[in-house]
């Protein structure tokens, strides 16, 4: 971004192939399709990976088994957690950047939805510990610290309905600023339905708040 203008080419591709079992195959540079408000130029991105579509979980079978609360801490509070694909999904990176440990998923802009936590392991926007809330624009992205990817920490309609023109900071908008997760919400009002958002890292459709029956 430069001086308010945005000059990037989006690119986004996904492909399927297989038989019984459905393989997906995501290549994006994660760029978004609308010009974002960030203190530094984004930079493209090589995600690239395939993975088992929609495979099938036995509940019974869980990945991780804890049995303490440090044990579920250690594997909730931790921006790693996502590191490890389960074996079902036959996740395969094909990113010259080896495996992004931090990556959730692909949302349906092709911008890379990273871990729910913050590189301190608390939440971005309710952090613990007296640590400040992580600044977004008005669509919740960031660009990574360590490569100026733009990303999502939460889902946000910014990725069905682009926004043009450009646009605020979350701390500009007051009602982001107010109330992070009430605001995210409030942007599917127009998507009140099941909607696909994005697709995450083990292969699972990624859904917005709302049920088919209009519920959160």
């Amino acid at each position: 971004m430069f001086g308010g203008t945005c000059i990037f080419q989006h690119k986004l591709c996904v492909t399927c192939s297989g038989g019984s079992t459905i393989r997906i195959r995501i290549q994006s540079n994660g760029l978004p399709q609308f010009c974002p408000n960030t203190p530094n130029t984004v930079s493209e991105l090589n995600v690239d990976f395939e993975v088992n579509f929609n495979p099938d979980v036995n509940i019974n079978s869980p990945v991780y088994s804890p049995t303490t609360a440090s044990a579920l801490s250690s594997i909730v509070c931790n921006i790693n957690n996502q590191a490890s694909v389960p074996s079902v999904s036959n996740y395969v990176s094909n990113s010259s950047s080896g495996a992004l440990n931090t990556l959730t998923g692909i949302s349906v802009d092709g911008v890379t939805l990273l871990n729910i936590n913050s590189a301190n392991n608390v939440d971005p926007f309710y952090p613990a510990g007296g640590f400040s809330s992580e600044s977004v624009d008005a669509c919740l992205g960031h660009p990574n610290p360590s490569n100026n990817g733009y990303h999502y920490h939460a889902g946000f309609a910014c990725a069905l309905n682009a926004p043009t023109g450009n646009i605020l900071s979350c701390s500009g908008t007051s009602a982001c600023s107010a109330s992070v997760a009430n605001y995210s919400i409030a942007s599917f009002s127009s998507f009140r339905t099941l909607t696909v958002i994005g697709i995450a890292k083990d292969g699972h459709i990624i859904y917005g708040p709302y049920d088919s029956t209009g519920n959160e």
